[in-house]
């Protein structure tokens, strides 16, 4: 059976949600064809099921998040910002709140909220949704596209490609746009898991599994060369594990140690301070020390970071831990100050896509029009979302960046270039 189509797009996550929806608004015959049973799985799942939408920040803060690759979203923020995706759910009865940290989370913290909002607007601007079909194949038909599922074959004008990247493979996103983006000539930046957590070979690490720092600031060190600092927006948190480290900041460096070369030894300099200088860090330590000079160092030390934490710095910096405060010479406290601030973690890798929560690289962002999100190789194609070179810091940024181009993409869809007759079937 052969089927026709204004505009078909592909993967209902947060970007193809955004745009089928936008272009059906437009008056386009609009299909939004997705591979699993439901909608949104991404959505549902993210922020330990609270989906962190955006962050509490304005246009210009998405931008510098990215790096120097956010200035392709300039555009797409100017129609879609932070400001106007929350305003989008709160006119959808989602209404949202603010964390500490800046993100940004529907007040109900329930994921499922985000997901029903956008498809309650799918189904009032009358787009079709076909779950649970997959695309398997991809081809130019005269001025459109013809499309291949298990089922059917269906003839578009327009085609939008929203299928994600490689991270989270459960939830569907296994790169499946990258090979048809290809076909219409498209190169791929090499892809890598980011967001995600580390592993580490420190032996002591095992010991300290559980404990969580509210505020680190973590710089990876590659083959003792200073190569990347962690965290758009200041420390962050960090929680050991059996296998290494997770939380906001190792994540937010897996990026660079995804692209890192494959023999390099990884360090991850870990600061336990980031907002106190080390000779503030040293005095603090020193009136600490004076003021419980009858104190063992490893209770002093545990009044300052978590005990785990203290007994593990002594032992690796060859402290006594029940030296008295008031013995304890100023040279041995510049040195365990420098270790507070400067605390080595031996890193090996990722836990890969499995547990990354975006993809690093994509598609090349010069083929693509940042006004409008067609490809400047391929007219009547567009690309929004994951599958394009955009990756942010955790935080919601990338929901934003997702939304923001899904909406560029689907607004920019008219509704005069709609499909010619190709005829009845093949």
């Amino acid at each position: 059976m052969t089927m026709e189509w204004d505009c078909v797009v592909v993967g209902a996550g947060a970007a193809g949600l955004i745009a089928a929806e936008r272009a059906a608004a437009r008056g386009l015959r609009t299909l939004l064809l997705e591979k699993n049973r439901k909608p949104g799985v991404k959505i549902l799942m993210s922020g330990g099921t609270r989906c962190n939408l955006t962050h509490d920040t304005d246009a210009r803060g998405i931008v510098e998040a990215f790096g120097p690759r956010g200035r392709f979203l300039r555009a797409a923020l100017a129609r879609l910002g932070p400001r106007e995706l929350v305003q989008l759910f709160h006119d959808e009865g989602v209404p949202t709140k603010i964390e500490r940290t800046g993100k940004v989370f529907p007040c109900s913290d329930t994921a499922v909220d985000v997901q029903q909002a956008l498809l309650r607007r799918l189904h009032r601007a009358s787009a079709v949704m076909a779950t649970g079909e997959p695309l398997r194949d991809v081809e130019a038909y005269g001025e459109g596209f013809q499309l291949r599922t298990p089922t059917r074959i269906l003839n578009t004008r327009l085609l939008v490609v929203t299928t994600g990247g490689l991270s989270y493979p459960g939830c569907g996103t296994t790169g499946d746009g990258y090979a048809w983006a290809r076909q219409f000539g498209h190169a791929i930046v090499p892809t890598v898991p980011a967001l995600a957590p580390l592993r580490s070979s420190s032996p002591w690490i095992a010991g300290l599994q559980g404990v969580t720092l509210d505020e680190v600031q973590l710089r990876l060190r590659i083959d003792r060369t200073a190569s990347a600092s962690v965290a758009m927006n200041g420390p962050a948190g960090m929680v050991f594990t059996h296998f290494g480290i997770s939380g906001p900041a190792p994540m937010n460096l897996s990026r660079d140690v995804s692209y890192a070369p494959p023999d390099a030894r990884l360090i991850a300099e870990c600061d336990l301070f980031p907002h106190t200088k080390l000779e503030v860090l040293v005095e603090r330590l020193k009136e600490a020390c004076r003021a419980a000079g009858k104190k063992h160092l490893a209770n002093i030390l545990g009044g300052l970071t978590p005990q785990r934490v203290a007994d593990t710095i002594l032992a690796l910096g060859g402290f006594d831990p029940n030296r008295r405060g008031a013995e304890v010479p100023r040279s041995d406290l510049q040195r365990l100050g420098q270790l507070l601030k400067c605390l080595p973690i031996e890193i090996t890798g990722t836990l890969g896509y499995p547990k990354a929560e975006v993809t690093a690289g994509g598609i090349v962002l010069d083929e693509v029009d940042p006004n409008t999100l067609q490809s400047r190789l391929r007219p009547g194609l567009y690309f929004a979302g994951e599958i394009l070179d955009l990756d942010g810091p955790i935080g919601g940024y990338n929901f934003q960046a997702a939304f923001s181009t899904g909406w560029v993409a689907g607004s920019q869809l008219t509704a005069n270039r709609l499909l010619p007759d190709l005829g009845s079937g093949q």
